[in-house]
């Protein structure tokens, strides 16, 4: 019964002396067809065309010889070597590594890539891929069919993004296409591809950088996110640094989200979202609200989409949001976000009237209903008098999923 397995990755190059060593000894052979057809595969090796990875495996444990795995770029790099090294199979797995297809679509680009955020889309990441997509302006994604160019351009509908298609990376069929995300769709494209996704009006980092993927917030580093008014620009009237503060610990917006901050007033609870790495899509009706919210992003260093209508009607063309922060509009608004289905939605009242109002069109939408009486008091330091006050109930809706 095997308990090793050599995994070689290939990345177009000839193999080196390690990994024709390896193979020329390989009694098993597990690839894709055209590392099948590489001349180096010995031809009485047992041959297994790769699928599933997880059924192959199985296979490779009660394998009385010597298996090989060929595998595209580097298997290390979101490949084969995680589910291989999975306890079940008691595999050992040594690694000849190859240049990743990542490195590889960056080398053909000719852009440093240690800035950038990598993702896998499939069919079940694919909207958290796009949502990655809008909130960095340098993404690379590792695509599969069904999920390719095409379907991430058509979900970043509205938002402008670069894309340089690399597809069949390192074989004779290579070929590279930079297109702007509007024309992706009109073409097809061939597997496998990698993605790189380039856009947003933000300064990049100059120098040498400390830690891979981009700092959330550079290039301005504030310290802090809810900040208090003068430190990150001007506040709408009636909205406390405590009240945003509150919000955003209970929309806990993440990488892959994508939030609605509907009514953003200021734009700052908008920018303090991006600055998490969540995506963002700031609403309001009125069009100095939009220009805060844009000054607001470029002030943290962040993207974010400004969306220009009244809600509710305006929603509908939006896509699926994660978590959505009502900065007005009322019950008909957050009637119509709970329809859409968000994991959480938050919002706030004036009066008790209101907030019982708004609790009941939660709990009606299918959703928990939290909510608190936020009573907070600004003060001057110099003399400790009082400077503002702020009373406000607190609404969160946390969405109840279906009983099974």
């Amino acid at each position: 019964m095997a308990d090793r397995v050599t995994v070689i990755g290939w990345d177009g190059s000839p193999l080196t002396a390690a990994a024709r060593s390896a193979l020329s000894a390989a009694t098993l052979v597990a690839g894709a067809a055209h590392h099948l057809a590489l001349p180096e595969v010995p031809p009485g090796a047992e041959r297994i065309r790769l699928g599933s990875v997880d059924l192959a495996a199985r296979r490779i444990a009660g394998h009385r010889g010597s298996p090989v795995v060929l595998a595209d770029g580097d298997p290390g790099f979101f490949g084969v070597v995680r589910t291989l090294r999975a306890p079940q199979h008691g595999l050992e797995v040594e690694v000849v590594p190859a240049v990743s297809s990542v490195a590889a679509a960056f080398a053909r680009a000719g852009m440093p890539w240690d800035d950038a955020q990598i993702v896998v889309a499939h069919s079940r990441t694919l909207r958290r891929a796009v949502n990655v997509c809008r909130a960095h302006p340098k993404v690379a994604v590792l695509t599969s069919p069904g999920a390719g160019p095409a379907e991430l351009a058509l979900l970043l509908d509205g938002v402008h993004r670069t894309f340089v298609i690399c597809e069949e990376l390192g074989t004779e069929r290579e070929q590279v296409t930079v297109l702007t995300s509007d024309k992706v769709a009109d073409h097809s494209w061939r597997d496998p591809n990698v993605v790189v996704v380039i856009g947003g009006a933000v300064t990049t980092q100059g120098g040498a950088g400390w830690v891979a993927g981009r700092e959330p917030g550079y290039p301005t580093q504030v310290r802090g996110w809810a900040l208090p008014r003068g430190e990150s620009g001007p506040a709408a009237e009636g909205e406390s640094s405590q009240l945003r503060a509150a919000q955003l610990a209970r929309l806990g917006p993440r990488t892959g989200d994508l939030v609605w901050d509907i009514g953003c007033g200021s734009g700052r609870l908008a920018a303090d979202a991006a600055r998490f790495g969540a995506a963002v899509i700031a609403v309001d009706d009125d069009p100095a609200a939009c220009i805060a919210a844009d000054a607001a992003a470029r002030r943290h260093g962040v993207l974010l989409q400004t969306v220009r209508g009244r809600a509710p009607h305006v929603l509908e063309r939006l896509p699926e949001p994660d978590v959505v922060r009502i900065g007005g509009g009322g019950v008909p608004v957050v009637t119509a976000c709970a329809d859409r289905r968000p994991e959480r939605i938050v919002t706030h009242a004036s009066t008790r009237d209101e907030a019982e109002a708004i609790g009941a069109a939660l709990t009606e939408g299918g959703y928990a209903v939290e909510c608190a009486l936020l009573q907070s008091v600004e003060l001057d330091p110099a003399d400790w008098s009082e400077r503002e006050r702020s009373v406000v109930f607190l609404l969160a809706g946390n969405r109840r999923e279906p009983a099974s």
